[in-house]
């Protein structure tokens, strides 16, 4: 709560198996902090995929850009939720040619079986280090559905991510 000053130059780090994602990731992040005043530097420009997990070399890299602040980004993990749908009444066409045909409509409601529905979660993490003292200045979690592409979550998610650091100032608006 006691923080004040906004980061100026960011080290954005995607930690992701798939290189692709650390790209995309590092990139959207980069990309919406600099809309906000901030000059963002996705780490994969300046660190080989090889050295994404090497401490030593991103804290030397933070050092040398002059970065203030380090952002973090990880997948935490997946989670699966069953959901029941339950089935919906409809009722057929009628048939008027004919008065029981007419008067035996009204018992013809008929249901759409009810069935199970898997729906994925990904449990994400991003925190906010600074970069002089190592300390955590902000961390976020959230539970994002997976129903689209990698690219529209990625972007729905980052965005979430940096609107709620403008929200808590660390950010211009």
């Amino acid at each position: 709560p006691g923080y004040r000053v906004h980061p100026t130059k960011v080290m954005v780090v995607g930690v992701s198996k798939k290189a692709v994602n650390r790209r995309i990731f590092e990139d959207e992040f980069a990309a919406q902090l600099k809309a906000h005043g901030v000059d963002a530097v996705a780490s994969y420009t300046v660190l080989p995929d090889k050295k994404q997990d090497d401490q030593e070399a991103i804290a030397a890299k933070v050092k040398e850009l002059g970065a203030d602040s380090v952002l973090i980004t990880r997948l935490v993990s997946k989670k699966t939720v069953k959901v029941y749908v339950p089935g919906m009444p409809y009722f057929p066409p009628p048939y008027y040619g004919r008065w029981p045909d007419y008067y035996g409509y009204g018992y013809r409601e008929m249901y759409t079986p009810g069935y199970m529905s898997e729906e994925q979660f990904a449990i994400m993490e991003t925190n906010l280090y600074g970069a002089a003292n190592d300390s955590l200045i902000w961390a976020a979690t959230s539970e994002t559905e997976m129903s689209g592409a990698d690219l529209s979550l990625i972007k729905e998610y980052v965005g979430t991510m940096v609107n709620n650091m403008v929200g808590y100032g660390l950010l211009n608006k």
